[in-house]
C-alpha cells in the first residue's frame, strides 16, 4: 500500500517550483508532516510534508527538475519488501558507518529526532561545519535546531582544544591543485530564486527611470537614545531595539508628507496608498528577500523591531512563506550591516523608491564653526523619476534626515 506526494499550492500566480533538494532517499522512514524534499519557487523555499507515516518510495522527480503544481513526484510506503525475507519498516543499515559521512544518522537512513525536523538552510549548515544535529540542543520553536544553533556548536568544537596526535609515518600529501598551477571552473545552476532575483533586476532598469539622491545622517542623538533605553526596551517588549525602528518610523513621516514616494505606476494611472507597508532587505541563504512589515505608519518602535526580528530568524532558516513577501508600497535595504559606505539601491518593482542604509563611522564635520568628530551615516534614496520629481525626493530624504538627527519629530509628528 503506497500514498502519493504531492506538489503542494505554492500560493497565488505561482504554478511551478524547482526541486531544490531531497530530505530523504528512498527508504528512508518517515512521519507524518515531517519535510521530505525542499522546493524552489520564484521567492522562497517551500518544505514538502509527508502526509502519512512509512518508508519512502521512488523519487519520482531528480533535484533541478521543474515540477507543477498538484505534480507527483514521491511515494510513501507502508513497508519495503527485502529480498529472501518478509517487509520492514526500514532499509537495514551497514555496521559502521562510512568516514566521510558528516551526517551520521541522517546519512544512513536512520535519522534522529533532530535531524527529522531540520530546515533546509540548517541541513546545509550540518553538512558545512560536520556537525551531528543529535549532540545540539535546539533553541527554535519546539525545541528545533536554528543555523545560529549549529555555527555555534561548531565555533565551539573549533574552540576546544584538540587531541594530541603523534605525526604519520606517510609520505607527503599531495600538493593542492592551486600549488600546481592548475587552474578550474565550476558551474552551478542558478536557482529559482537568484534567476527571478536577476530578473526583476533587470526589469527595474530597463522600465523606470532611475535616479538616485544622496545626504548625511548624523547618527549622534539616536545612538544616544538606543544606548540609554535598550536594557529597559528589551525587557519590556523582548526584542532589541535597533537602528531599523527608527528609519522606518522616519520614512512613514516622508511618505505621509510625499505621497508619490509611497505610490506606483499601473499602466497609465498613478496608484497611491494612505498606508506604509515597508518591505525589508534581508539576506536569506539562497539570495536577498523582502519581507513585508505592514501598516508600518501604525505600528509602535516594538511591533517593528519584533516583526523585522521574527522575519531575519525565519530568512535564516529557511521558512519565509509566500505571504510574508506580498505586497509593499516601499523599501528599505541596510547595507550598512555589511560594511558599505555608499551604494545606490534598486527599487523593488512595483514601488517607486528604495532607501539605502549604509555604515556608521566617526567622521570629522563642521558644527557652531568648529570641527568635531560625529558617527555620520550616508543615506541613499533611488527613485522611478517617472513619477517623482527630484524635489520631491530631495524633500522626503531630507524628512528622513532631519528625523533621525532630531527623534522627538517622531514622537510629534513633525
Amino acid at each position: 500500500m503506497s500514498s502519493e506526494v504531492t506538489v503542494p499550492t505554492l500560493g497565488e500566480s505561482i504554478s511551478e517550483a524547482t526541486i531544490g533538494e531531497w530530505l530523504k532517499q528512498p527508504g528512508d522512514r518517515v512521519t507524518v508532516d515531517e519535510p521530505i524534499a525542499s522546493l524552489e519557487t520564484d521567492k522562497v523555499a517551500i518544505e514538502v510534508l509527508a502526509t502519512t507515516a512509512g518508508v519512502l518510495g521512488q523519487q519520482l522527480a531528480k533535484v533541478g527538475d521543474t515540477v507543477a503544481v498538484g505534480a507527483l513526484i514521491a511515494t510513501i510506503e507502508d513497508s519495503v519488501p527485502v529480498a529472501g525475507g518478509g517487509p520492514v519498516a526500514e532499509r537495514s543499515q551497514p555496521a559502521v558507518a562510512p568516514a566521510s559521512d558528516t551526517l551520521p544518522k541522517a546519512a544512513a537512513g536512520e535519522p534522529s529526532d533532530a535531524a527529522a525536523v531540520l530546515s533546509p538552510s540548517v541541513r546545509r549548515a550540518v553538512l558545512e561545519y560536520g556537525i551531528d544535529p543529535a549532540t545540539i540542543k535546539g533553541t527554535g520553536k519546539d525545541g528545533r535546531l536554528t543555523k545560529e544553533d549549529v555555527v555555534s556548536a561548531a565555533q565551539a568544537k573549533q574552540a576546544s582544544p584538540a587531541p594530541a596526535v603523534s605525526a604519520p609515518a606517510t609520505p607527503a600529501a599531495t600538493p593542492a591543485a592551486s600549488a600546481t598551477g592548475e587552474r578550474r571552473e565550476e558551474r552551478v545552476k542558478m536557482t529559482r530564486l537568484r534567476q527571478t532575483i536577476a530578473r526583476r533586476l533587470k526589469e527595474a532598469q530597463d522600465t523606470a527611470a532611475l535616479l538616485t539622491t544622496f545626504n548625511d545622517v548624523d547618527m549622534t542623538a539616536v545612538i544616544a537614545a538606543r544606548d540609554k533605553y535598550k536594557d529597559l526596551f528589551e525587557q519590556k517588549h523582548g526584542v532589541r531595539l535597533g537602528f531599523m525602528g527608527f528609519f522606518a518610523k522616519a520614512a512613514c513621516l516622508a511618505l505621509k508628507d510625499i505621497p508619490s514616494v509611497n505610490a506606483r505606476i499601473e499602466g497609465d494611472e498613478i496608484v497611491y496608498h494612505d498606508f506604509v507597508d515597508i518591505s525589508v532587505a534581508v539576506s536569506a541563504p539562497n539570495g536577498l528577500v523582502t519581507p513585508v512589515v505592514r501598516d508600518a505608519h501604525a505600528l509602535s518602535f516594538a511591533q517593528i523591531e519584533g516583526a523585522i526580528a521574527e522575519y531575519g530568524k525565519k530568512a535564516r532558516d529557511g521558512a519565509l512563506k509566500l505571504e510574508d513577501l506580498k505586497g509593499g508600497t516601499f523599501t528599505i535595504s541596510n547595507g550598512g550591516v555589511f560594511g558599505s559606505l555608499m551604494s545606490t539601491p534598486i527599487i523593488n518593482p512595483p514601488q517607486s523608491a528604495v532607501l539605502g542604509l549604509h555604515r556608521i563611522e566617526d567622521r570629522p564635520v563642521a558644527r557652531g564653526g568648529q570641527v568635531v568628530i560625529s558617527p555620520m551615516m550616508y543615506i541613499a534614496l533611488s527613485y522611478d523619476h517617472r513619477l517623482i520629481d527630484g524635489r520631491e525626493a530631495v524633500t522626503a530624504l531630507k524628512i528622513i534626515k532631519e528625523a533621525i538627527e532630531d527623534p522627538t519629530r517622531l514622537l510629534i509628528d513633525l
